[in-house]
């Protein structure tokens, strides 16, 4: 278990959402999201998307957490989200919708977990958006959306 004490600063923060952008285009900026019971509180353990078991200590208002980013080195970085990340359940009904499905997803960027054979993406715009990248495959039945 890594610990965490104190904060950077807001992940849109000029500078720092500039290097944050940076970091997620190399697939290295963890999301811990803190489930509603546990907000409130200056000192909790969590685990990242990623499966990183953190203790973390806040230095500020353990209400006000949304976007904070806890830790940012050259290499790694961790933000901190309030509640459930909305997601999109996708699911290729052939080989050829997930070879498109899997394309899709890396080369967008999308951040993605696989449960079966579903892919569950978790979503930083409306649905519809990311809907829109693969409406062919949609329309030609290679992919359907599972869960909204």
């Amino acid at each position: 278990m890594e610990t965490i004490t104190g904060s950077v600063g807001r992940e849109f923060d000029g500078a720092l959402a500039d290097e944050l952008h940076r970091l997620e285009h190399a697939n290295r900026v963890e999301r811990i999201y803190l489930p509603e019971p546990l907000v409130g509180r200056r000192r909790f353990r969590a685990t990242s998307d990623r499966g990183t078991e953190f203790g973390i200590v806040l230095d500020q208002d353990p209400n006000d957490i949304d976007g904070l980013v806890l830790l940012l080195e050259p290499d790694r970085a961790v933000v901190l989200h309030r509640g459930a990340p909305e997601t999109l359940v996708l699911r290729a009904t052939d080989v050829a919708g997930g070879i498109q499905l899997g394309w899709h997803a890396g080369h967008l960027h999308w951040r993605v977990r696989t449960e079966g054979d579903r892919l569950v993406v978790l979503l930083d715009a409306p649905a519809d958006e990311y809907l829109t990248r693969i409406t062919t495959f949609l329309d030609s039945g290679q992919i359907e959306v599972a869960e909204l």
